[in-house]
Order: C-alpha cells, then sequence, then structure tokens
C-alpha cells in the first residue's frame, strides 16, 4: 500500500512498510525511510510508479483552472475528495485526488484551509481585493524592473524627476522608485547621487551638496512669500554724527557702522550704530514669522540664503547716503582712551559711505599707523578708532599684543569655477571692528541685566560656549556679559535682544518677559541652526577646496603637520589625514601628494612625499 500525505506543509508520497494504527513506517521513492503519523495520511491507494508521482500530479495540478474550481466549490467548507468528485465526473483516481489537492492548497488567496485536506471558497469581495493585490504586485514589478534597466543603461527614467530630491537626500524605502534605485545601485556598484550623475541628471556635485542641505532646512524652498514691506519710523530725532560702516565687498546687510565726534573741552565721542529692524518688525509679525523660521542668514561660498526678505534689508540696511534708523551706543573717550561715559539712544543716523575691506586695506594697514597717518576721507577717524580698539583690547585683556592667528579664505565662485584668496586675519581693520562690537554687546548685555529684562546672552565657562537667558560672563572675550545685538538684519537672536534694548531705551516695558517661552523656544531653536548652519558652510568650503584642486589640476601640495597623521593645507582651508607621514614634530613643512578626489563624497586620499623643498619619498 502506499500513501499521500502532508509533512511540514508539503505533500508527500510514500510506501508503507508498517502500518501501526497511529503510525506508519514509510519508504519514499529515493529510499529514505521515516515514521509518519496515520493522522497526516490524505490518501491511501495501491497504485505503482511512486517514482514519477509527484511529478504526474503537479503536472495535472498545472492545468487545472483556480477561478473555475472556486466557482464549483460553493460557499460551505468541503473536503477535497468531494471536489474532485464533481470536477471529474466520478470517482477520480489517487492521481488526480492528489492533483486537486496539491491546487487547492496552492491557491490560498482562492481557497482558506479550514483542517487538513478541508477548505472553504474565499469570499468574493476577498477574492476580489486578493486578485487586485496580485495584479498589482505584477505590475509594479515589471515597472521595477523597467527603471532599473533605465537606470542601469544611463538614462533616469521620467517618473523620477518629480521625486528626485527624496530620493537623494530623504527616500521612502517604501517607495518603488527606491526600491529600483537601490537594486540599480546594488548592480552597477555605486551610490544613488553617484547613478543620478551616471545618468547625467544630478547638475554639479556643488548642485548636489546645496540641494541636500535646502531639503532638510528650505523643504518649501529659499524664496520668501509675498510680505509687507515694513514701515521706517520717520518721527525719530536725527542724530548729530555722519556714520561710515566698514564690510567686505559682498555684504548687503549692512547692520553696523560708526561715527566719531570732538567733545567740547576734549575728548571725543565714538558711535557704534546698529540698524534697528526691531523698530519696523513687531513681534508676531508676517515678517517676524518669516525670521524666527530661518534664524539666521545662511553664508556658503557663492551665495546666501538671507534672514529678511530683500525689501526688509532694504528699509533698515545702513546704506550709503541714507538716514537710517540705528540703535545706537555712544561712547565718550578721554584724551588717553579712557571710557567716561556710555549713552544708548534710538535715532534716526547719515550713513555717509560704506568702506569695503578690499579697498580700504590699502590704506588703513600697519604702515600707514605707524607713520600716523591714513589717506583716506575717514583717515582720522579711521586712525582714532584703532588707538581705541588697542585700548579697549588691553583693558579687556591685560594686553594689546599681536596674537598668532590663522589666515581666512574669501571664495569667489562663478560660472562654477572658484578662486580662493588667504586673507590675514587680526588686521587692523578686523580689530577695530571685533572690539567695537564686543564692546556693544557686552554693554548692552549689562544695559539689559542692570535694568531686569530678559535678554539672550552669549556664555562661554569652562570653555565652552552656549547660549543662556541668564546674564554671564564670557572667558574667552573676558568681559562679565555679552548678549548678541549687533547683528539683527542677519541673527534672530540680536533681533529679539533688540527689541529689548529699544524698550529699556525708551522707557517702556520689553515685549518679553524673564522665563517667557518664545524666548526659550528661540533661544533653543537658535542655538541648533546656528550650528547646522555654520556646519553647511564649513561643507561647501571643503566642497569648494576640492573643486579647486581639481580646476587647477593640482597633484602635490605644501602642508603643515599638525599631529600625528594629521597636516594643514599651507594655501587653502583643509585639514587632511595622511596614513603614511611619518613621526613629524607639530609644525613641520611638508609635500603631499593628493589623489583620488570624490566632489560627491568629499573624499580625497593624500600621501606623504618628503619635507617641503627636499626630495621626494618613493
Amino acid at each position: 500500500m502506499n500513501v499521500f500525505y502532508e509533512e511540514e506543509g508539503a505533500f508527500k508520497v510514500g510506501a508503507v512498510l508498517a502500518d501501526n494504527e497511529a503510525s506508519l513506517q514509510v519508504e519514499a521513492p529515493h529510499g529514505k525511510r521515516s515514521k509518519i503519523k496515520s493522522s497526516a495520511v490524505l490518501l491511501r491507494f495501491d497504485e505503482g510508479g511512486l517514482a514519477r508521482f509527484m511529478d504526474e500530479a503537479q503536472k495535472l495540478a498545472e492545468g487545472m483552472d483556480p477561478d473555475f474550481l472556486w466557482q464549483c466549490c460553493g460557499q460551505d467548507e468541503f473536503a477535497f475528495g468531494s471536489l474532485a468528485q464533481d470536477y471529474f465526473g466520478r470517482s477520480p483516481t489517487s492521481l488526480e485526488s492528489a492533483a486537486l489537492l496539491m491546487k487547492l492548497h496552492g491557491a490560498p488567496m482562492y481557497f482558506y484551509r479550514k483542517g487538513r485536506g478541508r477548505y472553504r471558497a474565499a469570499p468574493p469581495e476577498s477574492l476580489k481585493a486578493a486578485l487586485a493585490s496580485v495584479e498589482r504586485k505584477r505590475r509594479e514589478a515589471e515597472t521595477r524592473e523597467r527603471y532599473v534597466e533605465s537606470l542601469a543603461a544611463g538614462t533616469l527614467p521620467p517618473e523620477f524627476e518629480p521625486v528626485r530630491a527624496m530620493l537623494l537626500y530623504g527616500p521612502d524605502k517604501q517607495r518603488l522608485e527606491w526600491k529600483a534605485l537601490e537594486e540599480a545601485c546594488e548592480r552597477l556598484k555605486t551610490t544613488p547621487a553617484g547613478l543620478f550623475q551616471r545618468c547625467g541628471a544630478l547638475g554639479s556635485p556643488g548642485d548636489f551638496h546645496l540641494g541636500r542641505f535646502l531639503f532638510e532646512y528650505f523643504p518649501r524652498g529659499a524664496a520668501f512669500p509675498d510680505l509687507p514691506v515694513p514701515e521706517v519710523p520717520s518721527e525719530l530725532p536725527i542724530g548729530e554724527v555722519e556714520a561710515f560702516s566698514i564690510d567686505d565687498a559682498t555684504t548687503t546687510e549692512i547692520d553696523d557702522a560708526f561715527s566719531v565726534m570732538k567733545l567740547p573741552g576734549g575728548g571725543v565721542r565714538v558711535g557704534i550704530h546698529i540698524a534697528a529692524p526691531a523698530l519696523g518688525i513687531p513681534p508676531g509679525s508676517a515678517l517676524d514669522a518669516a525670521a524666527r523660521a530661518r534664524l539666521s542668514t545662511v553664508y556658503f561660498p557663492g551665495g546666501k540664503i538671507t534672514m529678511l526678505p530683500d525689501a526688509a534689508i532694504g528699509a533698515f540696511s545702513l546704506d550709503e547716503g541714507k538716514v537710517c534708523p540705528a540703535l545706537s551706543l555712544y561712547l565718550d573717550v578721554s584724551a588717553d582712551f579712557a571710557i567716561t561715559a556710555r549713552t544708548t539712544r534710538v535715532e534716526r543716523v547719515r550713513i555717509g559711505g560704506n568702506l569695503r575691506h578690499a579697498e580700504l586695506e590699502s590704506s588703513l594697514n600697519e604702515a600707514a599707523l605707524a607713520a600716523g597717518r591714513i589717506e583716506h576721507r575717514y583717515g582720522d577717524e579711521l586712525i582714532l578708532l584703532w588707538r581705541l580698539a588697542r585700548a579697549l583690547e588691553e583693558a579687556r585683556r591685560g594686553t594689546a599684543a599681536e596674537q598668532e592667528q590663522r589666515p581666512e579664505y574669501n571664495f569667489t565662485v562663478e560660472n562654477d569655477r572658484v578662486q580662493i584668496v588667504q586673507r590675514r586675519r587680526g588686521t587692523p581693520i578686523d580689530r577695530i571692528v571685533s572690539e567695537l562690537m564686543i564692546q556693544a554687546n557686552s554693554t548692552w548685555g549689562r544695559e539689559l541685566a542692570q535694568n531686569g529684562a530678559a535678554g539672550i546672552y552669549r556664555v562661554q565657562d569652562g570653555g565652552k560656549v552656549r547660549m543662556s537667558t541668564v546674564p554671564a560672563g564670557h572667558e574667552g572675550l573676558r568681559v562679565d556679559s555679552y548678549a548678541w545685538a549687533s547683528s539683527p538684519l542677519r541673527r534672530y537672536v540680536d533681533l529679539l535682544n533688540q527689541r529689548q534694548l529699544v524698550a529699556v531705551a525708551g522707557g517702556n516695558a520689553p515685549p518679553y518677559k524673564a522665563g517667557d517661552e518664545a524666548l526659550l523656544a528661540a533661544m533653543r531653536d537658535f542655538e541648533v541652526t546656528y550650528d547646522a548652519y555654520a556646519e553647511f558652510q564649513r561643507q561647501m568650503e571643503r566642497y569648494w577646496c576640492l573643486r579647486w584642486l581639481v580646476q587647477e589640476d593640482v597633484r602635490t601640495v605644501s602642508a603643515t603637520v599638525i599631529r600625528e597623521s594629521l597636516a594643514r593645507f599651507d594655501a587653502l582651508p583643509l585639514v587632511a589625514r595622511v596614513p603614511s607621514l611619518p613621526a613629524l614634530d607639530p609644525g613641520t613643512p611638508v609635500e603631499l601628494a593628493v589623489s583620488g578626489i570624490d566632489l560627491l563624497e568629499l573624499g580625497f586620499h593624500c600621501e606623504y612625499r618628503g619635507p617641503q623643498g627636499g626630495p621626494a619619498q618613493i
């Protein structure tokens, strides 16, 4: 006797060697013997030919239409044998019964299993839904294969265009396009960005890095919605001074300027004038909401994304030839450059000039200062500001000695070509601006605290810099309080602090109270966002440095050892890990070979070539 039985979810056939009622000893066609439970047996038969039984049953089952069987079986539960009787119109052979059972078992959408050898037809709506799902999956599989083949051939499917940013920067891994992209990347051993580039659909690598940043921080785009132009107050008194600003050539948000006026009886009054958008952008306004959402201007080589729209910047920027609203700090300075009085005023100020670094550095330099004469229309004022800056630095730090500083780099990008120019830090221009800004921010931080007005402070203790609503010292600057308030066109924290300062200066109640959630939330969000913007700027500077190396076909660079395996390029703001660097003292000049530049991954490889000016190491 032979049996057709089920074991571990699979159908098998075997010859009975021993029947022990509750169990059977059977031998499979290939000779393996096993013990099975009698309850697992579905058919008992005497026909021979076991070696081909399963193949013939499977072939017979493949010819059966599950939809026809579903229509024939009705909605009641049934045994497979009874359906086999109806299907064949006679008593079926064991082969035919086994084939029909295999067909029922292999069509779970049509037939729900209710027990061993027993089934029930799926309800019509359930079957319809299941079949639709199968058809959808079939079409998706065909579409996915079409996508993969197109990508592998170097062509981006048109369906990918609307979801390009999502696929590159924040993929939905359940989407068909992503699954196809992932499969194609695996096939070609590349990354999604690399594959898009291969298909000619990425633009420049610089566009790729900018796009990733915009996707995360400006998902609706960097353009502003239609916003009202702020009203510039015209009733403010006009100050007696004429001010001038000092900025680099690319600055369009001019938010600080300076003035110098002689006082009767000796001494001078130095004015530090800060653009005053707080006078035209009230809390809760549409412009305030736009600035709150961005929190800061974003800077990167070749571009920037401003915190405020152009119309608002134009209304309050301290542009040459305008009379601008300003929050002014006046310092009364004696002949020995001691500050005898500080006064804060809300006023309008005449802007006589917007001085730019490039033109100013030719006249305001160490040689001119040593000679005591600057050939410039504001030459006398600049000399006085320089001497005041030196005195302020000495009072703050205890010395005004020169400090060794690494250079900074100016990037100019035009038509995807970059020029990188090294600029020395700590020039007289830098020190004038920085010392006067420190003076303004520390004075105003102190004024907020003394008047019991809430503010946001920049605090440094234990070497760590953080934002705080509690006034505290800044160890690095050596001041007892420091509230960012000098860049309200570019930083939201400065705008908030300026609102508080304007209220205090006018004898009014400040708009934010201590513990105000709007103030606290803005501080928390600003700190995170400002760090992210700074990291993006560093990333884009790294990209353009690598782009410059490719552009100029640079293969060997001069560098300086920082520490073990690390060296800093001499002509670019790049630090490289150099595995082949021998044990050298920090500061040792070396030559490095540069290769393997990847503008998408922002990676490159450096090899030690030898000491600068010495023979190359092989």
